[in-house]
């Protein structure tokens, strides 16, 4: 098995262990966070809410208008959830946080309603 078809495998593990989002949300989450880095100067450790802005824009770029339908399939409604998602990819060995990195750094970022209409 190759290292994308490894990574794809371990991804769909850890959406398969949890239940609660589908694996579309964990693929996402982790091509946001490769989208994220490489628009930054160099690549370095990036904050929640640098994370969560990533995302938007990522998510606007894919799926534009749809954002927000996207999200609600894959069982994500607010910020936290994507939170949530990390830190299981966190647990998992696929990302990695600091000391200082939280759940809570996720919490109540943006409203979905105002990001994605």
């Amino acid at each position: 098995m190759g290292r994308e078809e490894d990574l794809l495998k371990r991804l769909e593990d850890v959406a398969e262990q949890n239940g609660r989002y589908r694996r579309e949300a964990y693929l996402f989450v982790y091509a946001a966070l490769e989208y994220t880095l490489n628009t930054l100067p160099e690549r370095r450790h990036i904050t929640g809410r640098e994370l969560l802005e990533g995302i938007s824009q990522y998510a606007r770029k894919l799926y534009g208008g749809l954002a927000k339908t996207v999200f609600n399939h894959w069982g994500i409604g607010k910020t936290e959830d994507f939170g949530q998602i990390v830190f299981n990819l966190v647990d998992a060995g696929l990302m990695s946080k600091t000391e200082e990195d939280s759940i809570d750094d996720f919490k109540n970022v943006y409203d979905f309603e105002e990001e994605f209409d």
